[in-house]
């Protein structure tokens, strides 16, 4: 109980602040992973139009106004009973205090249970507390209550992590970019995709409502699990849409793809011929957080897009302000070291293959709840 009361954050957590700005009604816990981890289920819901958005955005801010007013004590209930409470003090004024059999004060206190409070006329918003699972497939039973399958993305992530599993987390660049794949449906429709750093998994299952084929790839068994699982999550979501995602491992640090038919996650050689000729698009969602890893990343680009038979566009989503522990601030630093090294590739001399970089105007239209802010 003493170590709850005081939780502690090392020095090398990383929390996504996204679920500060896109609060669930229901966010259930439904299992430890294989390093002791919470393992969160959240649902995201594909908005089909701006006037969706908005009229959502405005549901949560009266939410979130009921709920300042309730922490301020002027709850809209609190108000009109603090009204009959002073007409009433008028009616009687000049008679004593109510008093029990010790003598003490009689205090009219809110009620406590739902029952009492229907039974007296005055309701609230209900609250729906976290749930606690132990896991099996009967805790997602509860997708009727948040929407269809047509409209809803299930993933389950982590809330904090360190530094080198901040893949299981989910990133507001994951999301802005799935915003790009929904307003520009028509560019992606059926093509074959490889995502670079794909974590959750949540912009290649996007991607996979749309496009024929998606390669979703990162590094770690227990990543690579969390991705497969949110895979089948939205199962009949892709099948809907005849898309299909491929959770496969491919480690930015080595020279080729994992093709080991032992190791989980890897490569048959059918899968790398069908990448290597039929792949148009490539995607990587804030995943330039670290200097050497940028540096990796681009070497596997390159090497990539040099066997590949189609000429090919690598969409590449960012939030540019990072916290680092050796200046205690927000900086652009990993940002910058990124830029430079996209300038390097555009100005490479090569003659099998030329690079142009384009950046894309952050004003499509947003399908998926979160905040997007001026650095993204």
């Amino acid at each position: 109980q003493e170590e709850m009361d005081n939780p502690t954050f090392k020095s090398d957590t990383v929390l996504s602040d996204v679920h500060l700005h896109c609060p669930d009604k229901r966010n259930l816990m439904v299992r430890l992973n294989a390093v002791g981890q919470p393992v969160f289920l959240s649902y995201f819901k594909l908005l089909q139009n701006t006037e969706d958005f908005v009229s959502e955005k405005h549901g949560r801010e009266a939410a979130t106004e009921r709920e300042q007013q309730y922490q301020s004590g002027d709850d809209p209930c609190d108000t009109d009973r603090n009204n009959l409470e002073k007409e009433i003090e008028l009616n009687i004024e000049g008679v004593e205090a109510l008093l029990d059999d010790d003598g003490d004060l009689e205090v009219i206190r809110r009620p406590r249970c739902a029952s009492d409070i229907e039974a007296e006329g005055v309701f609230r918003d209900r609250v729906y507390p976290v749930i606690l699972m132990k896991g099996g497939e009967d805790v997602f039973d509860v997708e009727e209550q948040e929407g269809t399958c047509s409209d809803v993305v299930k993933i389950e992530h982590t809330m904090a992590t360190p530094l080198e599993d901040v893949g299981k987390q989910v990133w507001r660049a994951a999301l802005f970019l799935a915003d790009y794949v929904l307003f520009k449906r028509d560019t992606f429709k059926c093509c074959s995709v490889l995502e670079l750093g794909g974590g959750t998994g949540i912009t290649s299952i996007i991607m996979g409502t749309v496009a024929k084929r998606v390669y979703c790839t990162d590094v770690g068994e227990d990543l690579l699990a969390m991705c497969e699982k949110n895979v089948a999550l939205n199962k009949q979501l892709l099948e809907a849409r005849r898309g299909e995602v491929k959770v496969k491992e491919l480690d930015w640090l080595k020279d080729g793809f994992c093709t080991d038919p032992e190791a989980p996650y890897s490569w048959s050689e059918e899968e790398i011929a069908d990448l290597h000729d039929h792949c148009t698009v490539i995607m990587a969602a804030d995943v330039f957080y670290d200097d050497d890893l940028t540096d990796a990343l681009f070497r596997m680009l390159y090497r990539i897009t040099h066997n590949l038979r189609n000429s090919c566009t690598v969409y590449l989503a960012l939030e540019k302000l990072n916290f680092t522990l050796r200046h205690m601030d927000v900086t652009c630093e990993a940002y910058s070291h990124f830029r430079n090294t996209l300038n390097d590739l555009e100005n490479l001399q090569d003659r099998k293959i030329k690079y142009t970089v384009e950046p894309i105007k952050p004003d499509f239209h947003q399908f998926l709840i979160y905040e997007r802010i001026e650095q993204l």
